[in-house]
């Protein structure tokens, strides 16, 4: 028997999550090619889609959720401006603690600098990152966030120069 249309191509989202989170993030001057240290003030609003539930066993147990941010970072040194971006990113979330989930995640996405930072050749650039998080259930649609996160950004050798932002995240938020 063949599904209906509606039936096998619906977007459950019942599961799915709002959040916002903010933070501060600093590029590492000497990490990979990375020579300035640039400062931000993190803003990322959030959309959590759960892909794929009850997976795994044990301490495995858990979720894999794809994440949609729009990330704005306030770039407050060496210049006062802003940075703008999309990420598409894959998470999967540890259930077993309940109390207290970790999680982790990566992806990346397309980003565009009105900063003017030396040593970035373009406005348009990419960037991807990895992270390690912490996630603790206030009820069934709110929950605290707690992330740290390596994030990467360059122009992949489009234009030159291409002297990468190495940095290191640590953002808070909530679920909603």
């Amino acid at each position: 028997m063949i599904a209906p249309a509606s039936t096998a191509f619906s977007w459950e989202t019942s599961k799915d999550a709002w959040a916002l989170l903010g933070g501060y993030g600093q590029s590492i001057s000497g990490w990979g090619q990375t020579t300035q240290r640039v400062r931000t003030f993190d803003l990322v609003p959030r959309y959590d889609h759960m892909t794929v539930d009850n997976l795994g066993s044990g301490w495995l147990k858990g979720f894999h959720s794809t994440l949609i941010e729009l990330p704005v970072h306030v770039v407050t040194s060496p210049d006062s401006s802003l940075m703008v971006g999309i990420n598409l990113l894959a998470c999967y979330t540890f259930t077993a603690a309940g109390e207290w989930q970790p999680y982790i995640f990566g992806g990346g996405g397309p980003v565009y600098s009105f900063a003017d930072i030396p040593g970035m050749g373009a406005k348009w650039n990419g960037n991807y990152q990895f992270a390690l998080g912490l996630k603790h259930p206030l009820d069934a649609t709110r929950a605290w966030l707690l992330e740290i996160r390596y994030h990467h950004i360059s122009n992949a050798g489009t234009e030159e120069p291409n002297e990468p932002l190495n940095s290191i995240k640590f953002l808070a938020g909530m679920t909603f």
